[in-house]
């Protein structure tokens, strides 16, 4: 990045077992099937808890005027909410430990730490896109496509690791 063709952030491991805080393209786009998989558990747990929370609260503001049924789906949506709450810090515990950080919950956009220019920056993405294809500073909302040099090293250091795994 610095303007050179070596795609590798600075200080990024590739050593099994290691997550590093930061992350080469390479790296972050070999992680996305995993990535996508824990950020949608975490879409669709705040959802679940989304449409969960409204009617806890109406049952809640009824309190004791509420017949045995009202009363029963009370009891059953504390369980209900307390597992979706549970499941969805699961899932934000595994991108931490990932070193991934949730930039939206809302609508699921991650970023991986990395360097530009000796600047912390994040490769980008969000559910529903295809790839990791943008970048940004953390304190700007402005996405920046990645440059084709940094996709071609990329896609080269992906290319090299599938061949040493066959």
């Amino acid at each position: 990045m610095n303007g050179s063709t070596e795609n590798r952030a600075q200080g990024a491991s590739e050593k099994p077992g290691r997550r590093p805080s930061v992350y080469n393209l390479a790296t972050a786009r070999r992680m996305l099937p995993l990535v996508q998989q824990v950020v949608s558990d975490v879409i669709c747990h705040r959802r679940l808890l989304a449409q969960l929370r409204p009617e806890q609260w109406r049952l809640d503001r009824q309190g004791r005027t509420l017949a045995w049924p009202e009363r029963s789906r009370r009891y059953q949506i504390q369980e209900e909410i307390a597992t979706a709450e549970r499941n969805f810090q699961e899932a934000l515990a595994e991108l931490t430990g990932l070193a991934v950080v949730l930039l939206d919950p809302v609508v699921g956009r991650v970023g991986f730490p990395t360097v530009v220019n000796n600047r912390q920056a994040f490769f980008s993405w969000q559910l529903g896109e295809e790839g990791v294809k943008h970048w940004h500073f953390p304190e700007d909302d402005n996405l920046r496509l990645i440059p084709a040099s940094w996709a071609k090293t990329a896609n080269m250091r992906l290319t090299a690791k599938s061949k040493t795994e066959d």
